[in-house]
């Protein structure tokens, strides 16, 4: 098996496109090397606890109404080419991830991982849900083979709350400073929400040099 770790943050539409563009070419190379590690990457690391209001955290970020407008568009077009729903008036608040990433690295030993990551994707981009809410985060757990009562103790408590900082600021010291980035057996990166057809490109590739046969 080939490592592709992937840094993403739960609510960075880009990652949500790009994951999937990247299931698309895995759906359709079942025999793919690749073994999927979801990595923690916060867009937003000094985000109050309890988050902020949307609009007023877009206008900040983009300078006012219209440059949010305009940094959206290409998000839309790019979320309807890979069929997905954004139902962006849905989300009222931007939160804080970290509590996200830690259900995201505790998905990793359960061995449900990527599915916690696809529902929290789901969950903020097309419900609107505030996946900042450690109740909120029980319920994705509960509906994707964890235990909401464990998760939710854990949540109240700071377990792994340092290791996804330190992860975090351990990424941005390897020079990674936009999500997605994969990375390709540890050694290759390959950032932003890619086309399945190079993921597709990749998978040959790598399947070839594997393939004492290959020309």
């Amino acid at each position: 098996m080939t490592q592709l770790d992937i840094f993403s943050d739960p609510i960075c539409p880009w990652c949500y496109i790009g994951k999937a563009n990247l299931d698309r070419a895995l759906e359709a190379n079942p025999n793919h090397p690749f073994r999927v590690r979801w990595l923690p990457f916060m867009l937003n690391p000094d985000m109050p606890k309890d988050g902020m209001d949307r609009r007023t955290y877009l206008e900040s970020k983009f300078g006012g109404q219209q440059g949010a407008v305009n940094a959206y568009m290409p998000v839309i077009e790019h979320a309807q080419k890979a069929g997905l729903k954004i139902n962006l008036d849905a989300i009222e608040k931007t939160p804080s991830t970290v509590d996200a990433h830690r259900l995201i690295h505790w998905a990793e030993m359960e061995g449900v991982q990527t599915p916690i990551v696809s529902a929290l994707f789901r969950a903020y981009f097309v419900d609107g849900r505030d996946i900042g809410d450690i109740e909120v985060l029980a319920d994705i757990a509960d509906g994707n083979g964890m235990d909401a009562s464990v998760v939710m103790r854990l949540l109240s408590t700071d377990e792994d709350r340092r290791e996804i900082v330190e992860r975090d600021a351990a990424a941005r010291g390897m020079g990674i400073n936009s999500v997605p980035t994969f990375i390709v057996a540890q050694q290759h990166a390959v950032p932003g929400a890619q086309p399945p057809e190079l993921w597709s490109s990749v998978i040959s590739e790598i399947l070839g040099a594997k393939d004492p046969d290959a020309p």
